[in-house]
């Protein structure tokens, strides 16, 4: 008995072809970043203070300093985060003809408590040079400083919904359809948000975009997951995440030479219209073609990808049926070779649709499912919040940002390196374990006037090793997670457990700010208990090196079983290698 590994094999394993759509699927994990992280750089806010009227008529007129007419017309900020305040001014009339330009406030000896003051009426006055955002042109500050946060907030509410439905889709209609589905919305809603009249119309079109983006996103990658026999996932799945950090990287210089807010948004549309040509450049997945009962489709996939690999597939194929027994209530289809004929047996049921029932079904699932979801949730908690605080530093945004993306390649290189000499698991557990280590030792370091700078660095290194665990932690999880689910549900069960890592991102702000106002080092107390938590759970999880992607809940439920059978196939690839005859990929048509 030959498994879908053995004719993926037989078709080129990881060949050229397979190469080439990994390549482009690599280009939106990178450009994917931008649209979730590119926020940044599109709500700059600058420095910024009420707008006093008649005071720049006076100020040219007197010839004013900046500081001078600050000093004139605010009263003072609260330290540590402005000298003047943002958010209030004197409540004088610079319009009256009494005003002196040598002394325009003679009656106030200290004039931040004997004047009058009010609110920024007349709106505001952003630093000279400031970068076009939608900060400065829809005056999201003081009052409506909560309206930043919130496209970002209805961008992960879209993720969370969006990836549920759309991993539901992509078990039904595919893979394929799902990516330039999601690809086509992402792009037709990109594209008016860089002309967005207002703020209402720009929070609506951002959370459309987030309905959308990620499920495709995930799709793209089930899709590559799919297409490669199990010794090559590993890497496949981890360059994907890599070229996520590198998408990272290169943002910032993007951002700096086209600074303006309309125009980056447009830059960051523009791969989505371009992703659309993909329909013509990768293919439907074969495994999911035979999980649908589309055999005659998954054999001519099969053929394509053989021949554009040079490779060798049997040159005939018939599809028979042949009704099979059910397991655990799903029926399955399973692949034979016999005398140079593929034969697809299927059994004459229904299809198999995905249920959430299927999540927690049978003890071994249940178990699985939880696990994973935590992981997700703490993924997203830890790696967002550690961002946060250290964006919290402040700094040149371009380089910080950079610097962030890249700490993660160590993560990555990391992984590619132990991921198939340790294994799957370990390596897991090792990432939550070190980034909650890490983060209660910087919470603890015990805090030295005499040696602040030395203290500010040890607890920068401590925490940057936290993130390189948790970036390891984000790179394994969505790896495994597509390793411990049957072909029918896999894409729905990766979007419902990574839907808590929107979660997550929705309430790490919240831990960060306001925990810290109890006690500065609080939110790293819970990113490290949490972390720990999360990482030890990892470890009740199975092994899933070199085993075969599980087409059905009963090869989970028999872990044994199912390993038994992995290394009888292995055994049976190389008997069936050494005793297939060489063809020319020509012989394939």
């Amino acid at each position: 008995m030959a498994t879908f590994d053995d004719l993926l094999v037989e078709a080129g394993g990881f060949g050229l072809y397979q190469r080439r759509v990994f390549l482009l699927i690599y280009l939106t994990s990178a450009t994917f970043s931008w649209l979730y992280l590119g926020f940044v750089f599109l709500a700059v806010t600058p420095d910024h203070w009420c707008r006093s009227p008649g005071v720049s008529e006076l100020r040219e007129k007197c010839n004013w300093t900046l500081d001078q007419e600050k000093n004139y017309t605010l009263p003072a900020g609260h330290p540590g985060i402005s000298s003047y305040s943002q958010c209030e001014r004197f409540d004088l009339d610079w319009n009256s003809s009494s005003v002196s330009c040598d002394n325009p406030l003679p009656f106030a000896q200290n004039h931040s408590r004997d004047l009058p003051l009010t609110r920024c009426q007349d709106g505001w006055v952003f630093e000279n040079g400031s970068i076009s955002s939608i900060v400065t042109e829809f005056e999201l500050v003081c009052a409506d400083a909560w309206k930043v946060d919130l496209p970002q907030a209805c961008l992960n509410l879209g993720f969370m919904v969006g990836t549920i439905i759309l991993g539901y889709a992509a078990d039904i209609f595919g893979r394929k359809s799902c990516f330039l589905f999601a690809t086509f919305v992402t792009a037709a809603s990109g594209l008016p948000l860089a002309f967005a009249p207002s703020y209402p119309w720009f929070v609506i079109l951002r959370t459309l975009q987030g309905l959308f983006s990620r499920g495709g996103w995930l799709s793209a990658q089930i899709l590559m997951t799919e297409l490669v026999v199990s010794e090559h996932r590993r890497r496949a799945g981890i360059l994907n995440q890599m070229c996520f950090s590198f998408g990272i990287m290169v943002l910032p210089a993007v951002a700096y030479f086209i600074p303006a807010w309309r125009n980056l948004q447009l830059i960051i549309t523009v791969p989505n219209i371009l992703f659309l040509t993909y329909y013509w450049l990768i293919p439907e997945s074969p495994r999911w073609m035979v999980s649908q009962r589309k055999e005659a489709e998954a054999v001519k996939v099969l053929r394509q990808v053989a021949a554009r690999n040079g490779s060798y597939l049997s040159r005939t194929a018939r599809v028979t049926d042949v009704p099979l027994h059910a397991q655990i209530g799903h029926n399955r289809g399973t692949l034979h070779r016999q005398l140079g004929t593929i034969i697809i047996e299927k059994d004459d049921g229904q299809v198999t649709r995905p249920s959430v029932l299927d999540l927690v079904r049978t003890p071994r699932m249940r178990k699985h499912t939880l696990i994973l979801m935590i992981n997700w949730f703490t993924c997203a908690l830890v790696y967002q919040g550690l961002v946060m605080r250290l964006g919290t530093l402040g700094g040149n945004i371009y380089l910080d940002f950079f610097i962030s993306g890249a700490v993660e390649i160590p993560a990555s290189v990391i992984v590619l390196l132990v991921i198939e000499r340790i294994g799957r698991r370990l390596p897991f557990a090792t990432g939550g374990l070190l980034s909650g280590v890490s983060c209660l030792i910087a919470a603890f370091i015990p805090e030295n006037k005499y040696h602040s700078d030395y203290i500010l660095w040890l607890k920068t290194a401590v925490t940057s090793l936290g993130r390189l665990g948790i970036t390891v932690t984000m790179e394994m999880v969505c790896f495994v997670n597509t390793e411990l689910y049957p072909t029918f549900l896999r894409s729905f069960a990766v979007s419902m457990c990574s839907s808590l890592s929107d979660l997550g991102g929705i309430v790490s702000p919240f831990i960060v700010f306001r925990l810290a106002a109890l006690w500065l080092e609080m939110p790293l107390v819970v990113f490290g208990v949490i972390g720990l938590v999360s990482g030890g759970l990892v470890l009740l999880l199975p092994e899933t090196k070199g085993l075969s992607l599980p087409d059905t809940i009963e090869e989970i439920e028999n872990i044994s079983r199912w390993k038994r059978n992995t290394l009888k196939t292995t055994y049976q690839k190389v008997v069936l290698h050494s005793t297939t005859p060489t063809h020319s990929a020509s012989s394939n048509l």
